[in-house]
């Protein structure tokens, strides 16, 4: 098939015919429903086998657009907006009244974003709506950051790929809890932990997450490859692991997640991708320190690594 002339009006016209786009963003590939169709984000569900009440973010064009969506707007995430937006985080704010139970899971929340990708931002903008918007993978399984990994996981069930390159940020958006007091990270991500404290310094502060899952990527078990992955604090454990596996005839390799952490978010999820396709059993993995993108990282590899994982 060949490309259209015009794809961000291509993909446009599929949104509001009710089909899915698979989206790049700065973080991962969405897949991208109309948010104000039940029926286009039921397909989300379907096509990514996501279990239902798992609530979805909505990605919207400026944060102009949050009063339209959130019944109120919480003073956290007004800062927030207006410092990260565009960018790689997410608050999750009450819910306005026309959001659909679909998108939140049947929540009184809502996850809002404004995503720093030119393609995406020049699709929300040309559509003029919210689009509900996950990983574009199966449940559970590692995060998309190209095209080519969209059409490999999910095939002709998206309507529309937009090819955006490679993903410059490589890890989900820090998603943020509004709604309690003082504010809460849910989800690490490409906004470090450290620099939402900074933020909300002055509006409450910041406190460590706790209670049920209410976000996306809040699940034990997430971001998996189908090789097992064994966490280590230092190179050296990791290597001798790794070659004691080898030893027993076992295909086992190192992965080591320090170093430029930059460089690392970006292609850990190709990484975890190409280790499945060289036949990789046990992904023997270096933890960074728990610092800046280090958290995400972190987060990313502890649920991969989770033994209740699918």
């Amino acid at each position: 098939m060949s490309e259209p002339a015009d794809p961000v009006g291509e993909a446009v016209a599929v949104l509001r015919r009710g089909g899915l786009v698979g989206m790049p963003t700065e973080t991962v590939y969405g897949l991208a429903a109309d948010a104000a169709n039940e029926a286009a984000v039921g397909k989300i569900f379907a096509v990514k086998g996501r279990p239902a009440g798992h609530p979805l973010i909505v990605h919207v064009a400026s944060a102009e657009a949050l009063p339209m969506w959130a019944a109120e707007v919480p003073p956290a995430a007004a800062v927030l907006a207006e410092a990260c937006w565009p960018g790689p985080l997410t608050v999750l704010v009450p819910r306005a009244a026309h959001v659909l139970d679909v998108v939140t899971g049947g929540r009184p929340t809502v996850g809002l974003r404004v995503p720093a990708h030119p393609l995406a931002l020049d699709l929300l903008h040309r559509f003029g709506g919210g689009v509900a918007a996950p990983s574009a993978n199966r449940f559970g399984h590692v995060s998309p950051t190209t095209a080519a990994h969209v059409r490999a996981d999910l095939g002709t069930a998206v309507d529309l790929v937009l090819d955006g390159g490679a993903c410059p940020v490589g890890v989900e958006s820090t998603i943020v809890d509004c709604m309690v007091d003082p504010p809460q990270i849910l989800r690490p991500g490409g906004i470090a932990d450290e620099a939402v404290a900074r933020l909300l310094d002055g509006v409450g502060g910041l406190a460590a997450a706790s209670g049920p899952s209410r976000a996306s990527g809040m699940l034990a078990s997430h971001y998996a490859p189908t090789a097992m992955v064994e966490l280590y604090d230092t190179l050296a454990a990791a290597t001798a692991r790794a070659g004691a596996l080898t030893a027993t005839g076992r295909v086992a390799d190192v992965l080591d997640a320090t170093g430029d952490l930059v460089a690392v978010a970006q292609g850990l999820y190709a990484w975890l991708r190409t280790a499945d396709d060289r036949g990789v059993e046990v992904v023997c993995a270096v933890l960074p320190p728990p610092t800046g993108l280090g958290h995400a990282i972190r987060d990313r590899l502890f649920k991969a690594a989770s033994p209740t994982r699918p």
